[in-house]
């Protein structure tokens, strides 16, 4: 009976070693950004206009929590050998779909940019909105929609609902590189200036399907290290004026402030 009783406790006392190891494992994995992905990295400078070879490019792992949305992994190796990159990337540094150029134009196929995954979204902004008409192929924004506020019975109260978190840009109007946009701005500003091609999952593709045809959208132009979701409301313009304000339009707008019989 003892010795059942000690094997009990032995496998016991095991399976918890195990578990330990296991826990410990998992979280030093988490702690340290997720599982490694191995992306590329090129290992001499390559000049603007040049082709993409194998004795250019190497690989490094990177944890998963730092990977960037546009970054090259080593599985589109194949995709990407053979094009040329439409900026110069310098020693060491990782390899983005944004780098990518068209044999014969200096502007990059859409197609080519997309992530693999992704969608390219093309969003129409407020013609009066001057952060659409700043922001660049590359650069990361959130994206806020204004729309009619279902639970307040006024037809003009309007509320603000961040809708998407760092969304990488694609394409600005008709530019996809970076360096060959067109900020002008005045009257004669072109019109695809306010149209931003956004790279996007099919999920959130439907939310700004919905939020286009409800609304209006806006985006905000956000650094491209930061990587933080925050959890905001929605805004509603009642929000705007004070409580003691309301208060006060309320009793000179009320019956009993302007009623016959005072």
């Amino acid at each position: 009976m003892d010795r059942r009783a000690l094997l009990i406790a032995l496998v016991v006392a095991l399976l918890g070693v195990v578990l330990l190891v296991l826990y410990t494992k998992r979280f030093e994995r988490e702690a340290s950004g997720g599982d490694k992905v191995k992306l590329l990295v090129t290992l001499k400078p390559i000049e603007r206009g040049k082709p993409i070879t194998e004795e250019l490019i190497s690989t490094k792992e990177v944890p998963q929590a730092y990977v960037e949305d546009r970054a090259i992994k080593e599985v589109d190796k194949s995709k990407i050998l053979g094009l040329k990159v439409g900026t110069t990337i310098q020693a060491q540094q990782t390899m983005m779909w944004t780098d990518l150029s068209t044999a014969n134009e200096e502007r990059r196929d859409l197609s080519s940019l997309i992530v693999p995954g992704s969608r390219a979204v093309t969003i129409r902004t407020r013609r009066e909105d001057s952060s659409a008409a700043m922001v660049k192929p590359g650069d990361y924004v959130d994206v806020i929609a204004v729309l009619q506020d279902p639970n307040v019975s006024n037809t003009n109260e309007k509320s603000a609902i961040v809708l998407l978190q760092r969304v990488l840009v694609l394409a600005s109007g008709f530019d996809t590189s970076p360096n060959s946009l067109d900020l002008t701005v005045g009257k004669d500003r072109r019109i695809e200036e306010s149209v931003l091609t956004l790279s996007l999952t099919l999920e959130s593709a439907q939310k700004i399907a919905v939020a286009m045809d409800r609304g209006l959208l806006s985006v905000v132009l956000r650094n491209p290290t930061d990587s933080t979701n925050n959890e905001v409301g929605k805004y509603n313009a009642s929000a705007l004026v004070p409580k003691d304000l309301q208060q006060t339009v309320q009793v000179k707008t009320g019956p009993t402030a302007i009623g016959p019989n005072r």
